[in-house]
């Protein structure tokens, strides 16, 4: 059988496939999420085995992994930040030649970019971002296919993601929105603006595809129009010591009811991707409670259970995109050039 478009391709980040590439992850996670609810077996990676490397834990990323992994017919095996060694005990490249030899395919969450990328350049066999502190393109197949499920299609929607703008949720939804040609507003303070070279890739990318981009900290101005609203948490994993700062920061950019009013569309809809502060009900609500009197943080719990939440689905369809991205990258299937 022919090989296809993505055999043997590592997704590390999103910059690195075209549009009509992203258009066919998403749209074979909608085909791969049908023939899971309606029984269809699926096996196209059927006796490969699978590395899950996490230096940062995960409940979705490492869930969708595994489960998908299982589904498709492939054994996954987790290493965790105890048992993996990665730049300490032993080099990254090192690593990555041992996990390749053993495995024919790994999945990476971690810190570096660099790091990701030297499993991917040394290992020979595919590489698959779940995460690093600057791109997370395996959500963004699940984020995108999320919008086109409750709107039908992907070009011209406006989606707004509100508070810190220089993490990795927000570096992937600027740059995989401007090659889809999405109309992508990131709305957050000067201080958390994107750094200025993605904000220049996504340029580039919007410039060809169509897509209309802002960066603003005006919420009001931001938000008009949005069909989709999406935030994230105001302190990312290794951050712990800037609550006091991000909570006095982005208090005014805090997913509530009177924002989704503000949007001017009732269809609007709520995307994160989890976990969600909107109540005390964790140890980190309950401490932001208790030091800074805030008992929700980038989303209130009204707005998190309103007719317009989609975060679940969202979850949910990490599955299915991650089994779509190890289907293509790995398995044995012939996919036309996109």
């Amino acid at each position: 059988m022919m090989k296809n478009v993505f055999q043997g391709r590592s997704l590390l980040a999103e910059k690195d496939f075209t549009k009509e590439e992203l258009m066919y992850l998403i749209d074979f996670s909608q085909h791969l999420k049908e023939m899971k609810k309606k029984g269809i077996p699926h096996r196209y990676l059927e006796g490969k085995n699978i590395a899950l490397l996490f230096e940062k834990s995960s409940t979705r990323t490492r869930a969708a992994f595994t489960v998908a992994s299982v589904d498709l017919g492939a054994k996954p095996e987790y290493l965790g930040k105890d048992d993996i060694q990665l730049g300490k005990k032993e080099s990254v490249e090192d690593t990555a030649r041992v996990l390749g030899g053993m495995f024919d395919g790994i999945e990476f969450r971690g810190f570096k970019q660099s790091n990701v990328e030297k499993l991917a350049k040394y290992s020979g066999v595919p590489v698959w971002n779940g995460l690093t502190d600057e791109w997370h393109p395996t959500q963004m197949i699940a984020d995108f296919l999320t919008i086109k499920e409750n709107f039908g299609h992907l070009e011209g929607i406006t989606l707004v993601y509100v508070g810190d703008g220089r993490n990795n949720v927000a570096n992937s939804l600027l740059v995989t929105g401007a090659i889809l040609g999405v109309n992508v507003h990131i709305v957050s303070p000067k201080e958390l603006f994107p750094e200025q070279n993605i904000v220049d890739m996504a340029q580039g990318f919007a410039d060809k595809s169509g897509s209309r981009l802002m960066i603003t900290d005006d919420v009001q101005k931001g938000v008009k129009n949005a069909d989709a609203l999406y935030t994230d948490v105001w302190v990312s994993m290794g951050e712990e010591d800037k609550f006091e700062e991000r909570v006095n920061l982005l208090k005014p950019y805090q997913i509530n009811m009177d924002m989704i009013k503000s949007t001017g569309k009732d269809d609007v809809i709520l995307l994160h991707c989890l976990p969600a502060f909107h109540d005390t009900e964790t140890d980190y609500g309950e401490m932001v409670k208790e030091k800074f009197g805030v008992g929700e943080m980038e989303v209130t719990d009204e707005a998190f259970r309103s007719k317009h939440a989609r975060q679940f689905d969202q979850a949910e369809n990490r599955m299915h995109s991650i089994k779509a991205i190890m289907a293509a990258t790995l398995g044995n299937l012939f996919i036309p050039k996109v």
